[in-house]
């Protein structure tokens, strides 16, 4: 279960998959200096998966698709060669680790007689609680992931080699484009399964978070819900989905960084099993490329706005 080779556009690696030698464990492609104030980052749809890591699962193959936003990546590589949007994907897959989930967000439950000896908080988030903390435990439809307990020293390996180098490496882009922009926006993309209709209203095909308000400026939000309405595609805002830890931990707007979630409908740009690209991921890239180029110049505006920007007001 790994992954298609890369070309050579790719500028730089980091972090290490622990039972995977010489695969990193993301990548990140963007120019130096940055085309526009947009970085996007795309913590879900890792398929760097090592045989060890398959070994311990119950049920690998509809696991791994059920925990990936599938192929999200691939719209992203789309998005940002079209755009010049600085990008930074995953490759360590969800089922090692989840990006989007702070350090403590760990089921104690999960690990061995000795971690589980020694005094532990109870989880403060539904994250852990219902199974989906910093290392998944359970899926509906399919229960409990694991065959074996894990061990403490496992999860550290995969904070210190992934978790933390991947944060860091997103906080130093994000502080490059805002020094150089005055306001930057870091677009967290993932995917959804198909969300049911209301009455009188189509499913949302994509869903914007900013949870509830904090984590970017109210013109962004603006800005995508009306590109999205131009494009025909219904959206929907924070529900289901308001974003997690990525928006938690980096967006900080009063210094100019803004944080947006941005959830793809898997069924817009897949095939009928969900598993492979489909007749509608061109369409779909279109949409979200012209978003971003939409949401760049909103920041730009933003930047000059507050007398923090020192470049030209265009995002070319």
């Amino acid at each position: 279960m790994g992954d298609e080779a890369e070309n050579e556009s790719q500028l730089a690696i980091g972090g290490r998959i622990p039972g995977a030698p010489g695969i990193a464990a993301f990548r990140t492609w963007g120019d130096e200096p940055s085309s526009l104030p947009v970085v996007i980052s795309v913590p879900h749809a890792g398929r760097a998966y090592p045989r060890a890591l398959l070994r311990d699962m119950r049920h690998p193959e509809s696991s791994a698709l059920k925990l990936e936003d599938r192929y999200v990546d691939r719209l992203a590589r789309v998005v940002a060669q079209d755009t010049g949007a600085a990008l930074l994907i995953a490759q360590a897959p969800r089922a090692m680790i989840d990006l989007n989930r702070a350090p403590e967000d760990v089921d104690w439950e999960m690990f061995g007689r000795a971690a589980r000896s020694e005094p532990r908080p109870d989880p403060a988030n539904r994250r852990a609680r219902t199974g989906l903390g910093l290392i998944p435990r359970r899926l509906p439809g399919i229960g409990e992931l694991w065959r074996r307990r894990h061990e403490e020293a496992e999860l550290a390996e995969r904070i210190t080699q992934i978790h933390a180098p991947y944060h860091a490496r997103l906080s130093a882009m994000l502080k490059t484009h805002q020094e150089r922009w005055g306001a930057v926006l870091l677009l967290d993309l993932h995917s959804m399964p198909p969300l049911v209709a209301r009455v009188g209203q189509p499913a949302a095909e994509f869903v914007i978070g900013d949870r509830f308000g904090t984590t970017c400026h109210g013109s962004l939000v603006g800005a995508a819900f009306s590109h999205l309405a131009q494009a025909d595609r219904p959206a929907a805002h924070n529900r289901p989905y308001a974003g997690g830890y990525v928006l938690e931990r980096h967006a900080d707007v009063r210094s100019g960084i803004h944080a947006m979630q941005v959830e793809v409908d898997r069924s817009a740009y897949l095939d009928t099993r969900m598993a492979e690209p489909g007749a509608g991921f061109d369409d779909v890239a279109k949409v979200l490329t012209g978003m971003v180029r939409r949401l760049a110049q909103s920041v730009l505006e933003l930047a000059a706005a507050s007398g923090e920007q020192s470049w030209p007001l265009a995002a070319e």
